[in-house]
């Protein structure tokens, strides 16, 4: 969930002054029909039939001015009921699942024989007016009552004390959701399997009681919800976790705290705004972030555009590294002679959070073109490092895009994404004029508006299709799928993926939205397992790049001369250690003990030469890292916006 939530639904309370007349026999043998919404009951009345409990599309029931004693608990069916009145009664204890009526606006229980009160009442987070005058309550509810904003108040003191009564909530952690096998791997070629996950984690600033009134106040404190966020994305054992509205500080004291100890390496792009707050300010500002085992990765880049529209709405395209994944193969021969390669492909992994508002589906469906133009120049990027003086190709490089896009599947933003384009009239764009300023950023340039359409060359597909996933966020006001994995085909095929909580545990449980003390986001995860289908072409310098050669290409960034090198070993006072095929294959490593000399070197030498040098070099015969970690920032201006491109390349997977 985001910042600003859902808006509740507008309740009109009952008329006081309700008028009503008797369908006449001649007007029931004609077929009239009736509707009736609300009932009231009168007389003294001593016991309920049990048959009122089947009028379930009931909204408001009156039973005051009774002589009732007790509520059957069978009073949660009448799920639609928004105004209960029971006051001027002789009931002394309300059932426990008078709680589950969260539809509930208004509960009166005036004038009764009440002395205490179910903690249960406290789930009643919609409730506007709770009458509770003339009842024999203790002292402690009494005063709560009584106090500004009292029924506010006794609600949350109910609520957040439910869980401390063992027999009033179920202890019993959430089913384990069931893997869902769609094909089998392709074992007629060469393949390397990898896994991915996306989640939204729920920043601490927005969980709060106004957005989530239905969860105890101390089950939404972060301190308890970390825990619980972590052993999820434990329990999956991704090799590329994707992770949206993640805190800044939370990032460096607890997210990558915890992930490197268990083999991750991680990126981290907070939202825009933080480059315009105080260093305590930015702490606490949310962005997304992408962690990956190192074990996995060789070759790393993180690229971070920030992007503003219109009306100051701000959209963040995050933490988009490339991935190298690497696939070892160490076979022996009839001969018993071992034979040692290693084959490498290029993976792009991307990660984006979108703007929550469903009004502004116009700003979220340009966002969404945007970004994929900003994924297509960061391919071009790294296919012209392989390739020099070639254009990149879409194909040549695959993408995962892991994203909370805010979208519903029928929206223009998923039909861009899966279909490759959309009409320029299409509904979400709201009957703004945008086909024009966006051919600059079609990933198809000039000529990505054909037809009435703005398209774009990848070929995406979505790893939850067909229903497998019902809903991705599930609140109380809105339950719906919001969050996708997205990858390139024909390079990457799904193979499965982690199905939906069980639905009916939910509903046993009462779990109208969540977060809830046993489910820490208002987000599922998403799993998936890919299989990267690596061509049949030999690999040039080891990396496996389809699409034209030549004669003089050469592939990779491995080192082209021994000058370079001899320049460097200087500089750290020592050799550079060669490359081996069990870690780097084609890239130098230097012990990290002598990166603050090559850095330092460097930085005292001139600044503006820092960044020049520590750029990867495409021209000549310098393809080679000049050190571990290499970083520079480029500004890319456009009609819409500034971006703010920023590179490291990492080798060993060691990143500082």
């Amino acid at each position: 969930m985001t910042e600003e939530g859902m808006p509740k639904e507008k309740y009109d309370p009952p008329d006081p002054r309700r008028m009503y007349t008797i369908m006449s026999s001649e007007e029931a043998a004609n077929g009239k029909k009736s509707h009736w919404a609300e009932l009231e009951i009168s007389g003294k009345v001593r016991s309920l039939s049990s048959s009122l409990w089947t009028l379930t599309h009931l909204t408001a029931l009156h039973l005051s001015d009774n002589s009732l004693s007790r509520i059957p608990s069978d009073i949660a069916k009448l799920h639609n009921l928004v105004y209960l009145d029971l006051s001027s009664n002789k009931i002394r204890s309300l059932p426990a699942e008078l709680g589950n009526m969260v539809s509930l606006r208004e509960l009166h229980l005036n004038n009764n024989l009440l002395r205490v009160l179910p903690f249960e009442l406290g789930k009643l987070f919609q409730l506007q007016t709770l009458g509770l005058k003339g009842n024999p309550l203790t002292q402690d509810i009494l005063n709560l009552y009584q106090e500004p904003d009292g029924t506010r108040r006794l609600l949350n003191y109910l609520l957040d004390n439910l869980a401390g009564t063992a027999k009033r909530i179920s202890t019993e952690q959430p089913p384990p959701r069931s893997w869902i096998m769609l094909q089998e791997p392709d074992r007629t070629r060469p393949t390397a399997l990898f896994s991915v996950m996306c989640y939204n984690v729920l920043c601490d600033k927005y969980a709060t009681r106004q957005l989530y009134g239905y969860c105890p106040s101390w089950a939404l404190n972060w301190e308890y919800r970390k825990k619980a966020i972590m052993q999820e994305i434990l329990s999956c054992n991704a090799d590329i976790i994707s992770l949206q509205e993640v805190e800044t500080e939370q990032y460096y004291s607890f997210f990558l705290v915890e992930l490197k100890e268990r083999g991750y390496n991680g990126f981290f792009s907070p939202k825009s705004r933080a480059r315009t707050m105080s260093e305590q300010e930015r702490k606490h500002v949310d962005g997304c972030a992408i962690f990956f085992k190192t074990e996995k990765s060789i070759y790393s880049s993180k690229s971070l555009a920030s992007l503003v529209l219109f009306v100051a709405i701000q959209c963040f395209l995050e933490s988009i590294p490339i991935i190298r994944k690497k696939r070892s193969v160490q076979e022996k021969s009839r001969s018993g002679k071992p034979h040692l390669g290693m084959e490498k492909q290029l993976v792009l992994v991307a990660n984006a959070h979108m703007h929550w508002d469903p009004d502004y589906s116009d700003v979220k469906l340009v966002q969404t073109m945007m970004f994929l133009s900003e994924v297509k120049n960061i391919i071009d990027k790294a296919s012209r490092s392989l390739k020099p003086g070639v254009s990149g190709e879409l194909g040549t490089i695959p993408l995962v895009l892991c994203a909370d896009l805010n979208s519903l599947p029928d929206s223009g933003v998923v039909e861009y994404l899966s279909t490759g384009g959309v009409e320029t009239n299409h509904k979400d764009f709201k009957e703004l004029r945008y086909n024009e300023s966006l051919t600059n950023f079609s990933c198809n340039g000039k000529n990505g508006t054909t037809n009435g359409r703005i398209t774009h060359g990848f070929k995406l597909k979505s790893a939850y299709e067909n229903g497998l996933m019902p809903y991705t966020n599930y609140t109380f006001d809105f339950k719906g799928i919001i969050d996708y994995i997205f990858y390139s085909k024909p390079q990457l095929n799904i193979l499965g993926i982690l199905g939906p909580l069980d639905h009916h545990w939910l509903i046993e449980n009462n779990i109208s939205g969540c977060p809830h003390p046993l489910i820490p986001s208002d987000h599922f995860s998403l799993f998936a397992q890919l299989e990267l289908l690596l061509p049949f072409l030999p690999p040039v310098n080891g990396i496996h790049l389809p699409g034209r050669r030549s004669a003089d290409s050469t592939l990779g960034f491995g080192l082209q001369s021994e000058d370079p090198v001899r320049n460097v070993s200087s500089i750290c006072g020592k050799p550079v250690s060669k490359p081996t095929q069990v870690s780097t294959p084609c890239l130098p490593v230097w012990p990290s003990s002598d990166l603050p000399k090559l850095i330092s070197k460097f930085k005292n030498e001139d600044e503006q030469q820092f960044s020049s040098i520590a750029l990867m070099s495409f021209n000549g015969r310098e393809k080679y890292l000049r050190q571990q970690l290499i970083s520079t920032g480029e500004q890319l201006t456009n009609p819409m916006g500034t971006i703010t491109v920023t590179l490291q390349l990492i080798s060993s997977g060691s990143h500082r």
